[in-house]
């Protein structure tokens, strides 16, 4: 039985939630962090996923690819490239495909990598984290997006998930994943007729600002409005900090952190921690040891003064709560709850401005960084044929307008908009068609004006094949079903035809017919289907032979890494028990081996020693396990003739401790039986029958 399993694909950091009987727990990582560094890097011989990408990032900073949120379906042509470029430490190159990829050194080679396979890398490693904390099988997901992903994106990160070996049950968008998480534990919402409670939820994250409205009933939720700033989070903060400090630097102190990519993420990394501090302080101090050229740096930054530095972007503060508010057609009085969510929305600046769009207090009833990933376990539980959950219900909203596309044949149109802007979904849509055989299909967004520049405006190309005219007939009626899955993915369903047939129907008797009257039936026509069709679909996902092609390289780097992993082990316990039986022969272990024994295997750890430290610094797991059941196969037998030893003492010392108790107790019996025979004797009456109570 799969573990339901959520995941806030975050583009600084990432939290996992898993859904158990129990509830929904966040899934710590192998520091003990409830978040993960959402980051992949690359070694000599292996990857750096998470935890220890960020750890290696300074000394690695070429090799390392963050943003991976980002880096998924962005073109080399998009206008998004030049503001996302300047994020990306490792190199950006165009891919045949016109897509971006990043080049890195890996294992002595040069390699090209797409934002698929990166993404993949880092879900790969959330999901042996999931399995290795929960001790469970993992193998359905809820993956959480920005809600400015397009249909291409949600393709592509769906299929990062399989090829890290998940099924994506569902692609949701973060904010309503959120919506969720408030929905279902809060106990006092409105039901039945009720008005609905209206809650806009704010999330201010690493690189995107969301705006959601939704109108909550006991039981189901309703997405009315969403709006975005997808340049507006904390990483504007953290550059702009770093860019104040990169020009004050080289006046102070002749030095150009721009110039040295290692210097420039040191800086970055403390810029990070500083805007944490003036959070929740009016002024911090700065300062980094040795950031280049043996150069260590000092400054320090107040509230105001980074207030001063973001001007620009707080301009663009109200400009998502304008937007949301207007697509769900209400103004600020009507929400009833405004609920912040992302760690960028703790600086006080935003707060505050925040609160005067929608003028009243901000709530924080949920985890800012946790309630996303928990939405989407809750989410990813409700497809589970195994976990029972609360029913809850939830549609979130298009937000371009989608029309779908055919060959005309005897038709007198060759589209129809389908699916409108602001619309919800899931949805289902029927339509039929008089076809003259088989034909194609598109499913396109209707207005491209209206569309975020460079996005394709095809969604997916469908062939339907099969279709047979009756003879004597110029066309035939196909029926086909139209579909926005809940991931917000445009699909048919089904298509087949249909005919008419004449079929006898009962007519009602009247009501003061006899009882014995008999049925009288008149002939009607109904449709009913004919033949199924069969449908080829022509979407952004990849292509069968391309998916198993990454899948082979995912599994194929994740054994290298396992088994450099292992290596490591190895090398370490080798390391550990040359150290440790040498200082035991020369102690605890002297007694028990003569000294032709000690002779030989100090001579055997010296030389282990020095292969380690020389040779054997990067060999094979193999020669590793090789060396130290060398060292072992001597060590051990005196370790067993001192543990005979200390066994033997034990067992001394405990015959000798249950004797000493025998003994008391054998002392203990003989005084009391004393003390009674005394008690006895003192109790005897005398010669004249008087007994005596002194």
């Amino acid at each position: 039985m799969s573990t339901p399993f959520g995941l806030d694909l975050g583009n600084n950091n990432s939290v996992i939630a898993v859904a158990r009987n129990r509830g929904i727990d966040v899934v710590v990582n192998e520091v003990s962090n409830r978040s993960t560094p959402s980051l992949v890097g690359f070694g000599p011989k292996n990857r750096y996923l998470g935890e220890s990408g960020k750890t290696k990032q300074t000394s690695n900073v070429k090799n390392t690819v963050e943003n991976l949120q980002r880096i998924v379906g962005l073109g080399y042509s998009d206008a998004d490239f030049a503001e996302e470029k300047k994020y990306f430490t490792s190199k950006l190159v165009k891919l045949d495909d016109g897509k971006v990829g990043c080049q890195v050194k890996f294992g002595g080679e040069t390699e090209t990598f797409d934002g698929i396979q990166l993404a993949a890398m880092f879900i790969d490693k959330v999901k042996t984290t999931t399995i290795h904390e929960t001790k469970s099988t993992i193998t359905d997901v809820c993956l959480a997006v920005p809600a400015w992903y397009t249909e291409e994106q949600r393709y592509n990160i769906a299929d990062a998930a399989r090829v890290a070996g998940l099924n994506p049950v569902r692609v949701v968008n973060d904010v309503t994943a959120a919506a969720v998480s408030y929905g279902v534990f809060k106990t006092d919402l409105p039901e039945g007729e009720e008005k609905p409670r209206i809650v806009a939820f704010v999330d201010i994250g690493d690189s995107t600002y969301t705006c959601t409205i939704v109108a909550f009933k006991k039981g189901e939720l309703k997405v009315l409005g969403t709006a975005y700033d997808k340049h507006f989070g904390g990483r504007n903060f953290d550059r702009a900090i770093t860019e104040h400090f990169a020009d004050e630097f080289k006046k102070k102190y002749h030095i150009d952190i721009r110039e040295n990519a290692k210097a420039y993420n040191r800086v970055l990394t403390a810029a990070e921690k500083l805007k944490k501090v003036l959070s929740a302080n009016s002024a911090a101090p700065f300062s980094v040891e040795s950031v280049m050229n043996d150069v260590d740096v000092s400054s320090q930054l107040t509230r105001e003064e980074l207030e001063e530095l973001v001007a620009p972007l707080l301009k663009r503060v109200t400009e998502p709560v304008t937007k949301a508010l207007s697509q769900a057609k209400l103004t600020a009085e009507d929400v009833d709850f405004v609920e912040i969510i992302g760690g960028t929305t703790r600086i006080p600046i935003l707060k505050n401005s925040i609160s005067n769009e929608f003028g009243k207090p901000l709530s924080s009833t949920l985890n800012q960084d946790e309630a996303i990933a928990k939405g989407a376990a809750f989410i990813c539980a409700i497809h589970s044929p195994t976990l029972r959950v609360r029913p809850f219900r939830f549609e979130d909203i298009h937000p371009y307008s989608v029309s779908y596309f055919w060959d005309k044949q005897v038709e007198d149109e060759d589209n129809l908009e389908v699916f409108p802007a602001g619309s919800a979904f899931p949805s289902t849509k029927l339509i039929t068609l008089h076809r003259t055989g088989d034909f194609v299909m598109e499913a396109k967004y209707t207005n491209k004006q209206e569309l975020p520049e460079n996005t394709p405006v095809e969604i997916a190309k469908w062939q339907i094949s099969g279709v047979n005219v009756p003879e004597g007939e110029t066309s035939v009626p196909v029926k086909l079903k139209l579909r926005c899955d809940p991931s917000g993915l445009h699909t048919i369903e089904d298509a087949y035809t249909l005919e008419d047939i004449k079929v006898k129907e009962e007519i009602p008797l009247p009501e003061d017919a006899p009882e014995d009257a008999e049925p009288e039936f008149k002939e009607v026509t109904k449709t009913v289907k004919k033949d199924s069709l069969i449908i080829n679909a022509t979407t952004f996902s990849l292509p069968a032979d391309k998916l198993n092609k990454y899948i082979e390289k995912e599994n194929e780097m994740f054994a290298q890494d396992k088994l450099v992993a292992e290596t490591e082990d190895r090398k370490n316990a080798l390391e550990e028990y040359i150290y440790t039986l040498r200082g035991k022969l020369e102690e605890e272990y002297s007694p028990f081996a003569s000294d032709a024994e000690k002779s030989k295997l100090t001579d055997m750890l010296a030389k282990a020693e020095d292969w380690l430290y020389d040779d054997g610094y990067d060999s094979t797991k193999a020669k590793y396990i090789a060396k130290y059941e060398e060292l072992a196969s001597i060590g051990n037998i005196i370790r067993g003739r001192y543990l005979a030893k200390e066994e033997e003492k034990k067992q001394a010392f405990r015959s000798k401790n249950e004797a000493a108790k025998m003994a008391d107790l054998a002392e203990k019996l003989a005084a009391q039986r004393k003390a009674e025979a005394e008690q006895k004797e003192s109790s005897k009456p005398d010669a004249e029958g008087d007994v005596d109570l002194d």
